[in-house]
């Protein structure tokens, strides 16, 4: 907006702007609002697009609202071509991400975790692809969204819960576009890392197709978007088992590595996605839009790599061999002899496909009346295929060429590197076959009648596959009205009530998979038939050199190996299957606030939502009858609360230019949904735990009720230039009926172990499960800059940053009094970009810091585990030329884009842990190139 007089200090939003705002669509009519606002024909008014235009119209959605919140503009999502809304979001200030595969996909607001914050697609809630309800945000495509709101504090009217905020995804309105918009973008990717499988991708592409457009007089309008993308991403990783104690030759104990399971990931995310919005306005007083979102997903994945047996292995570590650090009590290097691994080709495959439909209505009953009704489904259908596929030298433990394998921590994060004495790429010595056993396995051992005479019991086991689906279906029905009042306090008031019925449902497979050709007559191995060779991977950064590669999911599709569901003989997938449902009534009303206090103008609103819940959960329950023999009965057990949770926004201007902030409100965040399932699952251990007892009881707890907040927030905003403001908050939240690990005394009298089939000597059993207790306080400030360096000299048009600061500090304790660290609490979070824009060159470079955290990664079986993460600075960097701002009427239109991601090739790491060298994983995924073109008609 350039030169002349700053427009926006002349801006003074109306009681539309005001009730606009309030119901979330500050971001669509900010502008407009000033475009019917400033008539004076002596302001000179230029006009500002590219990313210097979204940040303008990003800092009025921001100054324009009644309560605390960020946005991003379509410019922002589409110049700065993001695999994901989450990457684009992480750079707001307060939120950050957690990475999951080389991509951001969990997005966290001021210190909580996914789980936490409410997710909505033009504010309707959103389904998840995951076991719980935190969106993984890469399911979605950045460059079919006009905006993102991320509300910090929340008001009555928002239909979401979540204690660290709402983050709502919004489309394009054809009407408000007020323009025909054809548009075509296109990009080509590139890894910084040659192809790390032979059968993977290095490359990719992505493309869009949008079209926008009026008919009948500006009373119809249709959006359309058609996205593709085939995206690749490559990873050397290193991964540990554990670290168990050793006791050396002098007679102290030590911390060891147990074994570790590195290997090299190449992976292909392929994502169709169609977004279609249809828009009518009839009348001045009727407005209609249908939007509808359909998203294809496929994350494929090769896996290979060498699982290698240290402490925890059949080999003996040389005593002369071990060196210690002294400062941790951490073995740093060591050899064992007598060694064997267990060599692995895996293929994983993720599908997911989401649907989703909204359908709203808003009607002017009179000049101060209005109606709105609002309808929506959305469901997603998730399935995964994890294929493991084993080999080595001889079949079982003792069989086959051992081998002598060194380990050295060279310090760092970045694992070990290993030293070794066999070839790995030799086909004729690694052969198909589990070279190792995998603990106790009822269900081979009956299939193939091996006993402990037999010499192969628990060795059938060649590979395994993990199978779990997840469906999960949302639908919602919303009707609502306002009122404008006329009086010196309160503009309007809203009120309405809405009905949600949800139904997420996990099921849980698990197959082991065995040669086709085993037997006791025919116990051997196979050497893999030559049409299914695919060379060799380099294993070379942990020291293991090449090692075969072969294609497994076609030697299963071929019929080289049986399948034996694991459920024959094992409780485990059934417990772990589940369905929870949810039925919530919610009504609210709220009065939006415009009045004076001491002539300076005050506006916010005040007002409470009920919120009821029935929830209930269908599963399965490990039993006994009188004999002692196991079985699995179903459960179906329910449970329902109500809240009431109120809420207060003022906002205080001081003058043109300044404003004061302040929010107070009752939030809940409602528990996981795989926390919540009816399961109980029990086994019998051979050692006691930490009780004594020897039977371990587990399930999930249908009658855990939400988290509860009350929170406050208080925030200065100061807006100094059309591109500029500065803004600093303090925010603090206490914290009640948190979610904690509990436990109990249970006997188990009679039971039979499920693996021996005996009934043990011992009954005394330790129940665990999840429980409503403890809570504790979460204070932070945020600092946000965004200076445009015009302001120093006319010179540095084009010119400015974009900072944010975020510190964190948390007191929560347990049931039990024992303090607890959040799930995605990093407690500092910062933001930087950089950038130059001026005649159509495009210049910018981001950073995302976040300092170490816990963090949910998957583990055994795909169920969710808790992990140390470590600290993480990445930058992005992008240069583009726009020829139509640089006057070239030939190509008007045309931009064009090169982007580096992860510049400074920052890996991923997590602690197994307080010990910084005791590294659970070290994942390296280099660099990515993306060049891009856009073309606008």
């Amino acid at each position: 907006m350039g030169n002349g007089k700053n427009i926006m200090s002349m801006f003074k939003p109306s009681i539309l702007t005001l009730a606009l705002a309030t119901a979330g669509l500050a971001s669509f009519t900010s502008v407009a609002a000033q475009e019917d606002t400033v008539k004076n024909d002596d302001v000179e008014v230029i006009e500002v697009k590219g990313f210097r235009g979204s940040v303008v119209e990003s800092i009025n959605t921001k100054r324009f609202s009644t309560q605390v919140v960020e946005s991003i503009s379509a410019e922002d999502i589409g110049k700065l071509p993001d695999s994901s809304i989450a990457e684009s979001i992480a750079r707001l200030p307060g939120l950050t991400a957690q990475r999951l595969d080389g991509r951001a996909s969990r997005v966290s607001i001021r210190g909580f975790g996914e789980n936490e914050s409410g997710t909505t697609f033009n504010g309707r809630e959103q389904v998840s692809i995951g076991d719980n309800r935190g969106v993984e945000f890469d399911l979605y495509p950045s460059e079919i969204m006009s905006g993102v709101t991320v509300y910090k504090t929340p008001n009555a009217s928002i239909e979401a819960e979540g204690i660290a905020g709402v983050i709502n995804m919004q489309t394009v309105r054809p009407l408000s576009k007020g323009e025909r918009v054809f548009q075509v973008n296109g990009q080509y990717e590139q890894t910084s890392f040659d192809k790390l499988n032979p059968d993977g991708n290095d490359d990719g592409y992505r493309g869009t197709i949008s079209y926008i457009d009026q008919f009948a007089d500006d009373t119809i309008g249709v959006a359309f978007a058609l996205n593709t993308m085939s995206s690749p991403n490559q990873e050397k990783r290193w991964n540990a088992w554990g670290y168990p104690e050793f006791t050396a030759d002098d007679g102290n104990t030590y911390s060891i590595l147990g074994g570790a399971k590195p290997f090299v990931r190449s992976s292909t995310l392929e994502r169709d996605s169609a977004m279609l919005v249809l828009e009518a306005a009839p009348t001045d007083k009727l407005n209609m839009t249908f939007d509808a979102l359909y998203v294809d997903f496929t994350d494929e994945k090769i896996l290979r790599g060498i699982e290698i047996p240290f402490a925890w292995g059949q080999g003996s570590i040389d005593p002369a061999s071990v060196a210690v650090d002294d400062a941790s009590g951490f073995i740093t290097s060591a050899v064992t002899n007598g060694q064997r691994v267990v060599v692995r080709n895996d293929y994983e495959e993720r599908e997911a496909e989401l649907t989703a439909f909204g359908f709203n209505t808003k009607y002017d009953i009179d000049d101060s009346w209005s109606v709105e009704f609002d309808a929506s489904y959305s469901q997603v259908d998730r399935k995964i295929w994890s294929l493991e596929s084993y080999s080595g030298t001889g079949r079982g433990d003792s069989r086959g060429v051992a081998d002598n394998l060194g380990y050295t921590f060279n310090g760092g994060n970045t694992g070990a590197t290993f030293t070794h004495d066999l070839d790995y790429s030799d086909y004729s010595l690694i052969q198909l076959g589990g070279p190792l056993s995998w603990g106790s396995n009822k269900a081979l051992n009956n299939k193939y009648g091996l006993t402990t005479d037999s010499g192969y019991e628990n060795q059938a086991q060649d590979g395994f596959i993990n199978a779990p689906t997840i469906e999960d279906e949302l639908s919602t029905l919303k009707l609502a009205a306002s009122k404008v009042l006329e009086n010196e306090y309160f503009s309007s008031i809203e009120f309405g009530m809405s009905y949600k019925e949800r139904e997420k449902t996990k099921d849980s497979q698990g197959f082991y998979m065995t040669l086709s050709g085993f037997s006791l007559d025919n116990p051997g191995m196979l050497t893999v038939p030559e049409q299914y060779r695919m060379g060799s991977v380099d294993l070379g950064f942990i020291g293991m050199g090449d090692m075969i590669a072969y294609d497994a999911n076609s030697l299963l599709n071929d019929g080289y190996y049986t399948l034996v569901d694991q459920r024959l003989a094992d409780t485990s997938h059934l417990t772990k299957s589940w369905t929870v449902k949810e039925e919530i009534t919610s009504a609210f009303v709220q009065a939006n606030i415009n009045a004076e206090v001491s002539g300076l103008a005050l506006t916010g609103n005040i007002g409470v939502r009920y919120v009821h819940t029935d929830q209930s959960s269908q599963s399965n329950a490990f039993n006994a009858d009188d004999d002692g023999n196991i079985f699995v009965t179903p459960t179906d057990l329910s449970h329902d609360y109500s809240h009431v949770l109120p809420s207060l926004n003022l906002s205080l201007a001081i003058d043109e230019q300044q404003t004061v902030r302040f929010g107070a409100a009752k939030t809940i965040s409602r528990a996981r949904l795989d926390e919540m399932n009816a399961s109980i699952d029990a086994s019998y251990n051979t050692t006691p735990d930490e009780n004594g007892n020897f039977w371990s009881v587990s399930g999930g707890n249908p009658n855990l009720e939400p988290k509860e907040a009350t929170g406050y927030d208080l925030t200065y905003e100061n807006y100094f230039s059309d591109e500029g403001y500065f803004s600093a908050a303090f925010f603090y939240k206490d914290l009640t009926q948190w979610i904690f690990d509990g436990t109990y005394a249970i006997d188990m009298s009679g039971v039979a172990d499920p693996e021996s089939g005996e009934i043990p000597a011992t009954s005394e059993g330790t129940g665990s499960g999840k429980v409503n207790g403890g809570g504790g306080d979460l204070y932070g400030y945020e600092l946000s800059l965004a200076l445009p360096f015009k302001i120093f000299h006319p010179s540095l048009e084009g010119f400015g940053l974009i900072a944010s600061h975020t510190g964190i500090e948390s007191d929560i304790e347990d049931q039990n009094g024992n303090e607890y660290e959040l799930p995605g609490l990093s407690d500092k979070i910062q933001s930087l970009t950089v950038y130059y824009e001026m005649n159509g060159i495009q210049l910018r470079t981001s950073m995302r810091k976040r300092s170490a955290f816990k963090g949910d990664v998957y583990g055994i079986g795909f169920d969710t585990q808790q992990v140390d993460i470590l600290g993480e600075t990445i930058w992005d960097v992008q240069a583009g030329y726009d020829f139509s701002e640089a006057g070239v009427e030939s190509l008007e239109g045309l931009s064009i884009q090169f982007q580096v991601q992860n510049l400074t090739e920052e890996p991923f790491t997590s602690l197994s842990g307080d010990n910084a060298l005791q590294v659970r994983d070290y994942q390296d995924y280099g660099r990515t190139y993306l060049l891009g073109f856009s073309y606008k008609l």
